[in-house]
């Protein structure tokens, strides 16, 4: 493995832990609803647990209501009872054709959690990011223990590593408190 191989490692993993965080901020509520709140909910179709967006339309109508249309009405219920299990606070009204969800508007406190939540997912990236950096820096010391590259290249890189890392922490930290002014906006 040369040193490039090591700094490209190193992104590829940086660069999959801000992916995974913005992924986590799209389960966070903010003022207006969005239906991958539901991306986890998943629907007994044929004895085989299916994803809720595999059986139905799943759309948010307005910024409080996400209607439910089923492929087939005969699953229903099993939609029903699914997202009642899946605890998102809300209850499911049936009409006979469709589901629809009415989320309350989010209260000052639920904003405060979840602004506190998006904090807490932003220091799991960070620290994602910060072994990605450990990585890197063991597999450079390797390679100037073997001789492979000489002191002052293995400092370089390290620098280098040093480098992706801070700019992916503060890429972290901007994210974070994009989302936070977003959770608390009224």
């Amino acid at each position: 493995m040369d040193l490039n191989e090591i700094f490209d490692k190193q992104k590829k993993s940086i660069k999959s832990s801000i992916d995974a965080l913005k992924r986590d901020f799209l389960s966070l509520r903010s003022g207006k609803v969005s239906t991958k709140i539901l991306d986890h909910v998943k629907v007994n179709y044929y004895e085989t647990l299916t994803s809720l967006s595999q059986v139905a339309t799943v759309l948010a109508t307005d910024a409080t209501t996400i209607t439910i249309t089923p492929w087939e009405k005969s699953i229903l219920k099993d939609i029903e009872k699914a997202i009642a299990e899946a605890n998102l606070g809300v209850n499911p009204n049936n009409d006979g054709e469709t589901i629809k969800l009415f989320f309350p508007p989010m209260t000052v406190e639920q904003r405060k959690e979840s602004a506190k939540t998006a904090k807490a997912m932003g220091e799991k990236a960070k620290i994602s990011v910060r072994n990605a950096r450990k990585d890197a820096n063991n597999k450079v010391k390797q390679l100037e223990k073997n001789k492979d590259i000489t002191e002052d290249e293995s400092k370089k890189a390290h620098d280098e590593i040093q480098k992706n890392t801070d700019i992916a922490i503060k890429n972290i930290d901007e994210l974070v408190k994009e989302k936070e002014v977003e959770l608390l906006k009224v």
